[in-house]
């Protein structure tokens, strides 16, 4: 935010952001902390699946979020629905989440909420429609690519895609971790059953990677990796990065 100017505080505002609304996509501490830093009386929107609002809802810490200036709209899977500013003022953008393959947020792992696998709510993916029709998707985590959302994917303009680790055993190679890709719920770029082979014929016209973790070589521009990506399609995406449709 503070790199982006678009971002930043309107007409000489100390507390303001043009930010209007957040989405989100799944209940990972990646996703939910962002909202602590948005809290300055400055009024947003949430839009959440009710498994992620409950989350919300068991954590105290999220009341400096005042429900008034924030609201907190639940997300019906397969059920489109309108972005709309504080002031009920139509953005032109429609949303539609849809089910990915993922588990539940780690740090609910040893609660009732239990480590489970592919439970509606958990992980979503986002298709957004702009005013001329034309559609962007954004999947920010995802353990596998099935039938249903390759054929949802196929053929489509824009897809910014996870792209957490190189191969499924990153973080075990470089002892940052002890759990595999696959048990944290992301797909590899690489590799027989990665991203980059299971796209290979949806006929994705721009494909983006994002979420991309440090421990990525892909990371590197100078990278065998980052070559590897590139050749096959795929663009690393950059801070401030901008696409147009």
């Amino acid at each position: 935010i503070n790199d982006i100017p678009e971002l930043h505080p309107r007409n000489g505002k100390l507390r303001d952001s043009p930010i209007a609304g957040v989405l989100l996509a799944n209940g990972e501490v990646d996703a939910l902390v962002g909202l602590l830093s948005l809290r300055e009386g400055s009024p947003f929107g949430i839009w959440a699946h009710d498994r992620v609002l409950s989350v919300l809802e068991q954590n105290s810490i999220f009341n400096v979020l005042d429900r008034e200036t924030v609201p907190r709209r639940a997300i019906d899977i397969g059920t489109p629905f309108e972005l709309v500013l504080q002031d009920g003022t139509p953005t032109g953008m429609t949303v539609e989440a849809f089910e990915v393959p993922g588990k539940s947020a780690w740090y609910l792992e040893k609660t009732s909420h239990g480590h489970q696998r592919d439970v509606p709510g958990d992980t979503l993916g986002l298709e957004i429609t702009g005013p001329d029709g034309r559609k962007v998707f954004v999947i920010t985590a995802c353990a596998g690519l099935d039938q249903s959302l390759a054929d949802r994917l196929r053929g489509a303009e824009v897809v910014f895609f996870d792209g957490t680790l190189w191969r499924d055993d990153e973080l075990l190679v470089t002892g940052l971790g002890q759990k595999t890709g696959q048990r944290m719920g992301h797909m590899s770029m690489s590799g027989p059953d990665g991203v980059v082979e299971a796209f290979r014929d949806l006929g994705v016209k721009r494909r983006f990677f994002i979420h991309v973790n440090n421990s990525n070589p892909a990371n590197l521009p100078d990278s065998p990796e980052r070559s590897s990506v590139e050749e096959a399609g795929w663009i690393v995406a950059r801070q401030g990065q901008k696409v147009t449709l």
